[in-house]
């Protein structure tokens, strides 16, 4: 991801009532202890460049744990051109249904799970990369058992990050560009009414700022699914724009929103670690996005006028 730009912004939000009720069974909830045991689980097997044999190993825990919530990964695979010669990558797709007779609709929950590629330093990439794919595998679980009123798609992105040194072209977002241009290919792109991405949720002093290039009615439930949590001290009413995996799903008509903390000192430095991530941060976007997800259920469900 990349920032461009960055600046204040103050304005109302919208007021709207949110919780999150299974009409069967007492709400799952979000587990940070669970989340952070990914977390740790990944940060292990080290650098997880795209195209490395870790990256594989990442995979395969990732698949692992989304089976032992009974749910199946499918493997969205291909070749992408880089600076350093083509590169092997696989996107990985969770689908959960919407309730009996729900609309064909869905949302997309996604994240990356690579880090980027440093030949100076061991980057194990704790909070980018990590914390978004722990946080995915405890979300399915979560969503699981959740009545949802429309599919919603679990997407563990591979290629986010630049493998040259610098953020430029085409050399980033490999895994949503492709995703996106498969689903205009296959017309599936008609069904995905939101998209909803988190990166780098795990600092430590997390301060989640408005993205200018997100969806306004999408970041405006978020940011009151936070205030009505009593939140808003991490999802803050500051501005900033930043270049994320968000970006072909915007540009491709996609109501999106990105979820990010890129105010984070060990940003792409050897100390992105274990040490300057925390699991409260974790729960904290959990239990924001479990808020908003009724609202945005309800925007997309509500008849046309």
């Amino acid at each position: 991801m990349q920032i461009s730009d960055f600046r204040l912004q103050t304005g109302a939000l919208l007021i709207v009532a949110g919780a999150c009720v299974s009409a069967q069974a007492p709400a799952q909830t979000f587990d940070s202890n669970r989340a952070w045991e990914h977390l740790r689980q990944l940060v292990a097997i080290g650098p997880r460049p795209a195209g490395s044999a870790a990256i594989e190993q990442a995979r395969t825990y990732i698949k692992t744990q989304l089976a032992a919530s009974g749910l199946t990964a499918v493997e969205q695979t291909w070749d992408d051109q880089t600076p350093v010669g083509k590169v092997r990558m696989v996107n990985l797709r969770v689908t959960i249904a919407g309730a009996p007779g729900a609309p064909k609709d869905r949302i997309v929950i996604a994240g990356h799970y690579d880090t980027k590629l440093f030949r100076q330093f061991r980057f194990v990439g704790a909070n980018d990369g990590g914390s978004s794919a722990a946080f995915l595998v405890e979300l399915a679980r979560v969503l699981k058992a959740r009545r949802n009123l429309l599919t919603i798609e679990l997407l563990f992105l591979d290629g986010e990050e630049a493998v040259n040194t610098e953020w430029a072209g085409t050399d980033n977002t490999y895994g949503s560009r492709h995703y996106v241009d498969v689903a205009k290919r296959d017309g599936s792109l008609a069904s995905l009414k939101a998209f909803v991405l988190v990166d780098m949720i795990g600092d430590r002093d997390l301060q989640i700022r408005r993205d200018l290039n997100s969806t306004r009615w999408l970041t405006d439930i978020v940011w009151d699914a936070a205030r009505r949590q009593k939140l808003d001290n991490a999802f803050i009413s500051d501005s900033t724009q930043i270049e994320d995996d968000h970006l072909p799903f915007v540009q491709a008509g996609v109501p999106s929103v990105d979820i990010i903390d890129l105010d984070f000192p060990a940003w792409h430095t050897a100390q992105d670690t274990l040490d300057v991530v925390s699991a409260r941060s974790l729960q904290v976007v959990g239990d924001v996005v479990l808020a908003a997800l009724p609202q945005i259920e309800a925007r997309l469900t509500a008849p046309s006028r």
